[in-house]
């Protein structure tokens, strides 16, 4: 059965996998993988330029994070339109992340400093509907929603004896 809002349970978790294969100088092969609540299957890249000592043979891991953000806005955007009953002849989302970047010793730290995201809606709906609309879709979008809450990342190396964490 293919899966619909209208057959998806109250609840569910959202899971997706990555696994990544250093396959040039810098460039990274990616297969990724949603494993709930249903499958799905892509294959990405990421590569840097020179400055990193990269190719640049596919876009940098910032340009897939922008453009993750962006399109995940827009999507839920498009979706909970329909859902809304909110008509859109036309959508652009101009966003813009800045971070943060220092030097320390031979390597650098980064942090983020901000994100500015602008929607550019042509709807005749009502301005408080499209207002709506877009407070629906920032609680919609997945990353938008990793992006504003605390979290905590888990890395492990592994070892001989097993995974350590790092």
């Amino acid at each position: 059965m293919t899966a619909t809002p209208e057959n998806m349970p109250a609840r569910a978790e959202v899971t997706f996998t990555c696994h990544g294969t250093a396959t040039g100088k810098m460039r990274n092969d990616l297969d990724v993988r949603m494993v709930k609540p249903f499958a799905e299957h892509f294959e990405l890249a990421t590569d840097e330029g020179p400055f990193h000592g990269g190719d640049a043979t596919a876009p940098p891991p910032l340009a897939l994070f922008i453009g993750g953000l962006t399109g995940c806005l827009m999507t839920q955007i498009r979706a909970f339109a329909k859902r809304l009953k909110v008509e859109i002849a036309d959508l652009q989302v101009d966003c813009q992340i800045t971070w943060d970047w220092a030097k320390a010793g031979k390597v650098y730290e980064t942090g983020p400093k901000s994100f500015a995201i602008d929607v550019i809606l042509d709807s005749p709906a009502p301005i408080e509907d499209q207002i709506a609309l877009i407070e629906a879709a920032k609680k919609g979008c997945f990353i938008e929603q990793t992006l504003s809450a605390p979290n905590t990342i888990r890395h492990r190396l592994k070892t001989a004896e097993g995974y350590r964490d790092v």
